[in-house]
């Protein structure tokens, strides 16, 4: 009942399991499993630091790139 709970209250989870039905029946055998599955639907989503932080990265990186180019540009122009 309280695994039902929580796959209401956390969606996310939810399509997890739906897309790797190994852990719906681990989890069924041995609820005290529950926080791996969720750790590994972190990984899995993307949600861990260090994947934040490389996409912070990345996103700064693309940035950069912009605003040379934009400087490139505007110096060809004048």
């Amino acid at each position: 009942m309280e695994i039902q709970q929580l796959l209401h209250e956390k969606p996310e989870l939810r399509q997890f399991m739906r897309q790797n039905p190994i852990w719906y029946r681990k989890i069924t055998r041995e609820p005290h499993l529950i926080p791996e599955m969720e750790k590994e639907s972190n990984y899995f989503y993307g949600k861990t630091f260090p994947q934040r932080v490389e996409k912070v990265q990345n996103n700064i990186g693309l940035a950069m790139m912009m605003i040379e180019m934009l400087k490139m540009g505007k110096n060809s122009l004048g």
